[in-house]
This record gives C-alpha cells, sequence and structure tokens, in this order.
C-alpha cells in the first residue's frame, strides 16, 4: 500500500452516449443481447474524494433532489466494495458528487459517478490495484461498470460487458437534450419485447474515421430502444424533431432515453442549435459537448 493521498481529489464523471444500439431478443436468463458504438463526452456529473472519519456521500447540483436519501447510491456501492477487496473494510472518505447529469436519462450517469468514485477513493487510500481488478470491482455498479470505468470510446457487445475500444473514433460536435421526462428502463425494454426483436448485430465500421464519414455511418445504424420509448413517452419524439429542426446531422436517442443528441458539422453550428432549443423550450436540460476521448480528457 503506498502512502495515502493527502489532497482532494477530483473528476469529471462524463456522459455516456450510445451513438447507435442494436438490441436482439432477450435471452433465457432474461438479458437482451447488444451491439453499440459508446462515446464520452465533455460534460457530466462531477466527482470530490477527500479523508474523513467515515464514509459518506453529500449530494449537491441541479439534479441533486432525485438522490436524496439513497443510501445505496453506486458510488457507496463500489466504493464499499472497494474496501472489501482490499481489506480495509468501510473506507473513510468523504464523497460530493455534484450531479449536473439528469437522472434515467440514458447517458449511464450513476455508472460513470461510480467509476469516477472508485478511481480517486484508490487514489486517495494509496491502493496500488491494476485496472484489471478495478474493473472487476466496477461489476457491482452493472454491466457498463467497466466500461463507464475506463470512460473511453468503445464497441460494448454481449449485455454490455464484452468491451473492444475503438481509439479511431473522432472528436464529434454535439448536442445533448434531456426533455424533462422519464424513461424507466425495464418499462422500454417491455415495450421493446412486445414488438418484433431485431438483431444485436455489429456493423462493419466506417470506411475511414473523418467525421462526416462517421456520420453517414451512424446514419444507416439505429437504436432500437428509440420506438419503444417514444411510444411510452411521446415528448421525447418531441425533442428528436425539435433537435432536427436546428439543422442536425443526425439525430437519435440515446440508450433506452430519455435524452437526444444531435450531431453537427461543428462547435459553432452545435453551440448555436443548443441555444434555439434553450430558447424554445425552457424546461429542458440542454448542453453542447463534444463526443469523444480527447475532449472527455481534456475536461479532468
Amino acid at each position: 500500500m503506498n502512502a495515502p493521498w493527502p489532497d482532494t481529489l477530483s473528476a469529471l464523471a462524463p456522459a455516456k452516449v450510445n451513438l447507435f444500439l442494436h438490441v436482439g431478443a432477450v435471452a433465457s436468463d432474461g438479458y437482451h443481447p447488444l451491439s453499440s458504438l459508446v462515446a464520452f463526452a465533455d460534460v457530466g456529473d462531477r466527482v470530490w474524494v477527500t479523508h474523513a472519519d467515515r464514509l459518506s456521500l453529500t449530494v449537491t447540483g441541479l439534479f441533486a433532489g432525485a438522490l436524496a436519501g439513497e443510501d445505496d447510491n453506486l458510488i457507496l456501492r463500489v466504493v464499499r466494495e472497494l474496501g472489501h477487496v482490499a481489506g480495509i473494510g468501510e473506507p473513510s472518505l468523504a464523497i460530493t458528487l455534484e450531479k449536473t447529469l439528469p437522472i434515467a436519462a440514458g447517458l449511464g450517469g450513476g455508472s460513470s459517478d461510480a467509476g469516477v468514485a472508485l478511481r480517486l477513493a484508490a487514489r486517495a487510500l494509496g491502493l496500488a490495484l491494476p485496472d484489471t481488478e478495478l474493473a472487476r470491482i466496477s461489476r457491482v455498479v452493472g454491466a457498463d461498470g467497466p466500461m463507464c470505468l475506463a470512460a473511453r470510446s468503445a464497441w460494448a457487445e454481449g449485455v454490455g460487458d464484452r468491451v473492444t475500444f475503438e481509439p479511431a473514433l473522432p472528436p464529434l460536435n454535439a448536442v445533448l437534450a434531456n426533455p424533462a421526462r422519464p424513461s424507466p428502463t425495464g418499462a422500454v425494454y417491455r415495450a421493446y419485447d412486445a414488438g418484433a426483436s431485431k438483431s444485436a448485430d455489429r456493423p462493419a465500421p466506417p470506411r475511414d474515421w473523418s467525421p462526416a464519414t462517421v456520420t453517414d455511418w451512424l446514419a444507416r445504424q439505429r437504436n432500437d430502444l428509440q420506438a419503444p420509448a417514444v411510444s411510452l413517452e411521446p415528448e421525447i419524439g418531441a425533442a428528436m424533431s425539435a433537435m432536427a429542426a436546428t439543422g442536425a446531422r443526425l439525430t437519435r436517442m440515446s440508450g433506452s432515453g430519455a435524452t437526444v443528441f444531435g450531431l453537427f458539422d461543428d462547435a459553432e453550428a452545435a453551440a448555436g442549435a443548443a441555444a434555439n432549443l434553450r430558447s424554445n423550450h425552457g424546461n429542458w436540460w440542454v448542453e453542447a459537448a463534444v463526443l469523444g476521448d480527447d475532449a472527455a480528457n481534456a475536461k479532468q
């Protein structure tokens, strides 16, 4: 064990965006096979970790209210597992989460928060654990735990647990918009199961990785949960229409919703689209963002 880190540590917990999401029929174990290309944004929540006399979690920020009084938050779950694996009991750390991403929004916020908290907690405690061990610990939050721990552009397959990093994915100028309506994952999957199942196929990659070619290639893919989610919450469809009207080259829902994203040619176009959406939909959560490894890492 190394000497404990003396200062408060902080890092961005970036939003996760499913650029496409192909979903197969539910298997006998109750899980759906899937294929997705995932990118992380330069916007997200922020986590602070410092030494204290006991483990605690304080949640602040725009969406803090939805997590009030939650004793089994994914952050606490993964930090407790870290202490168990390290043989030190419950870590004595004070953790603060600034919750600026909407809750249950298809952006992997909870898993991303947990991944960042796990890395910061391991550093604060002076634990020299390899990435493979941290990834194993991160699985306590779900199949996307290891992916969100790494926070790198990746292909996700299986139930989201088979990850292949994709360093060729370029920075993509985007706008994220959430229409302030719930989109419960379980309900969306049940609606998907009620219809004709599709295939969790992994498409051949684009012929080159320029932003324009990637955007055109993504337009030929799909999010199989999008139609079921819109059927349950029409406001998601309204958000998609509003995004398309701003001139987005591609508009799609992320994950099981309710956040939608638009891809744009440049940062100026994305900023203008975000301003337009905020002006016309004041109760929505809207952020211009850049998707990709360099962008997310630059905001750390």
